[in-house]
């Protein structure tokens, strides 16, 4: 039946799904040498089949495939360019599958090549935190909590935070590889096949450690899309909260750290200028990362069994998804490893702001006091200091005195290097602790990358 244009584009999905032709090529070359292997066509039949199909993706390759919105997708663009190559013997390839099945079959192996992409950005990542870290051994910031100075810390300990937030987020793409590495083809249209098909050389063939176990399940559901999609929206919770640091960092008013020049660009009317448009891009894409995990999830809520057209909407949100979050690890990775920091600056914050309060505290609980009555105690102090404008560095003995008779001179010599060494337990922010911890992290790197 002939449609009009406007139903036609409508319909059609070449315009995104194109770019499955490699895998929607592996797939039927697959499928072919199988349907041989089994005699349900013959050997000259599948080379025939195979040879062009490599035609085909060579076209395709150089820019010279005529993709054609009447063929609606990409399966049936290849389809048509095999008939015109080797005419009625094409027609013999889609024997014993089916678009539903086809599409399963690209999309899953366009997902398991997306999450190694994915996991080599996540461990690029990692790589720049640990080099930036390591490079900054000893500088100490402020620690915040509700964006107010809190307790000084390691400034390696705070971006090895965010090298633990990437390694979850590598757990969670490598669970969805275990569910998306499955072979959905052989399962018909929702039904399975009629025909003697051998699911497991095909699944051997194209690196598929199982088949699926149910053929309605396997052409109608899109979890491991969806479920690469919330790992991607956790991934880029993380990355949106680095890229909101380097923007307060690298502002007038922290001075923390300077950002590559490259990372930034200028303001259309003020000359002097250089904004973190690219950390505020990462932040701002966020948020299209997670309007495309709704979307899918909008999508397959209320789909009965088995294959609805609806699903055509799986692609292109999940397609940008994988492009953003790609691109978000690369700057942000680049933006880590330029950071420079002003170790003077950093020391000064985190001893700004009574920052040392808990240590005073601290000091109190090993002269015998009970926690709670020495923190009532040191909040007293800090009021008073507060009331002499004075930091707690520039009261005298005496002063101490005036709320406890068991501070000594030693009060004194309590700094945020004191502070930072007196946390020396499993995670905490002493020095020899946060050495152990980028050791640990260097060796995940590299034996990662060995066994690559």
């Amino acid at each position: 039946m002939n449609q009009p244009n406007d139903v036609k584009h409508f319909v059609a999905s070449i315009a995104f799904d194109k770019r499955l032709y490699r895998e929607d090529i592996a797939g039927s070359v697959a499928h072919a040498r199988m349907l041989a292997r089994q005699g349900i066509i013959s050997l000259r039949e599948a080379e025939t089949i195979t040879t062009a199909l490599a035609s085909i993706q060579g076209e395709m390759e150089r820019g010279e495939f005529p993709f054609s919105v009447d063929q609606e997708d990409i399966h049936m663009n290849i389809e048509a360019r095999l008939f015109e190559k080797i005419g009625p013997v094409a027609g013999k390839l889609h024997t014993a599958r089916s678009r539903n099945d086809q599409i399963a079959l690209d999309l899953r192996l366009y997902t398991r090549k997306a999450i190694a992409d994915t996991l080599r950005a996540l461990r690029g990542l990692q790589r720049a935190l640990v080099e930036t870290a390591e490079r900054h051994r000893g500088v100490i910031i402020p620690g915040y909590t509700h964006l107010r100075r809190a307790q000084p810390v390691l400034l390696t300990h705070h971006l090895l935070a965010y090298f633990e937030m990437v390694e979850r987020d590598k757990g969670r793409f490598r669970d969805c590889l275990e569910r998306s590495d499955v072979l959905p083809l052989g399962s018909g249209a929702l039904a399975g096949v009629p025909y003697p098909v051998d699911r497991q050389s095909v699944a051997q063939e194209l690196g598929f450690p199982r088949i699926s176990a149910n053929s309605l399940d396997a052409v109608s559901d899109r979890d491991f899309l969806l479920e690469y999609q919330a790992a991607a929206a956790i991934a880029m919770l993380h990355l949106s909260r680095l890229a909101e640091e380097i923007v307060l960092w690298t502002s007038a008013e922290f001075a923390f750290a300077t950002i590559p020049p490259e990372f930034t660009t200028g303001s259309s009317i003020m000359p002097q200028k250089r904004n973190p448009d690219v950390a505020e891009l990462v932040r701002g894409k966020t948020g299209r990362v997670y309007g495309h995990l709704m979307g899918l999830l909008t999508v397959m809520k209320g789909l009965p069994l088995s294959y609805n057209r609806d699903m055509q909407e799986d692609k292109e949100g999940f397609f940008d998804t994988v492009d953003t979050l790609l691109a978000c690890l690369e700057m942000c990775a680049g933006m880590v490893k330029g950071l420079e920091f002003d170790r003077r600056r950093t020391l000064k914050a985190a001893e700004a702001d009574y920052t040392l309060a808990t240590d005073v505290a601290d000091y109190l609980v090993g002269k015998g006091i009970p926690f709670r009555e020495a923190h009532g105690i040191v909040s007293r102090l800090v009021s008073y200091a507060l009331s002499q404008g004075k930091p707690l560095n520039a009261l005298g003995l005496e002063d101490y005195r005036r709320f406890s008779p068991l501070f000594e001179e030693d009060v004194r010599r309590i700094s945020a290097r004191t502070s930072v060494a007196a946390r020396h337990v499993p995670g905490g922010t002493a020095p020899r602790q946060v050495a152990a911890a980028l050791r640990r992290a260097r060796r995940l790197i590299e034996r990662e990358e060995l066994t690559e």
